[in-house]
């Protein structure tokens, strides 16, 4: 009996070892970066849209925030597809449309206000220059003080560099919400054989299998 325990244990040990040498050699592979215990190669193409993943059409934006995204992205960060923008536009608040808490006054239950539902310090560091036709002084409320200053973080958080996934990780710290994003931008005429992971990703993709 005392013998059969023996090496039920040392078979555990050993197997334990096992388990935490390939994660270490895992972890040390070139390419490969973690978030949640997933990974993600770098340089691979971001995901293709997934069954039953968005499908709205840009019929559902309004003419004039279809105008300040197609504005915005060009006329601030050269790496930055109009698409992205209309994308977090919808999702945030259904492109200024929302009546939830936050977007049209106020704050929502975690602080975030506006048309592109920022932190009021976030939006005060990327609101300058106020954009023509901005509410001066600038306004979260106001959609197109909004729409540039999301244009401006974007850029800043590395769509300026081509890490459009980085970029909308950064705005919203979760995997879903970078997926829920990108097949929305894709579903809009995002062109996606140009755009690919660069350096390492600490995100998981949600779509990915």
């Amino acid at each position: 009996m005392v013998y059969t325990v023996g090496v039920r244990a040392v078979a555990g040990l050993l197997a334990l070892a096992g388990f935490f040498l390939a994660a270490a050699a895992l972890a040390l592979g070139a390419g490969l970066a973690w978030a949640g215990g997933e990974a993600v190669p770098a340089g691979a193409d971001p995901p293709p849209p997934t069954a039953g993943g968005p499908t709205g059409g840009l019929g559902s934006i309004p003419t004039a925030m279809l105008g300040l995204y197609g504005a915005a992205a060009p006329g601030t960060c050269a790496g930055l597809p109009w698409q992205v923008l209309a994308a977090i536009g919808t999702v945030e608040s259904d492109n200024g449309t929302s009546q939830a808490p936050g977007v049209q006054s106020g704050a929502n239950f975690a602080g975030a206000e506006g048309v592109m539902q920022f932190e009021p310090a976030t939006f005060a560091e990327y609101s300058r220059p106020v954009p023509a036709g901005g509410a001066d002084p600038p306004s979260p409320y106001d959609a197109t003080d909004a729409v540039w200053a999301a244009a401006r973080l974007l850029c800043a958080d590395g769509a300026r560099s081509g890490d459009l996934p980085g970029a909308i990780y950064a705005y919203n710290h979760s995997a879903a919400y970078v997926t829920q994003v990108w097949e929305l931008a894709v579903a809009y005429g995002m062109p996606v054989t140009d755009q690919s992971f660069r350096g390492l990703q600490a995100l998981a993709w949600s779509g990915w299998i």
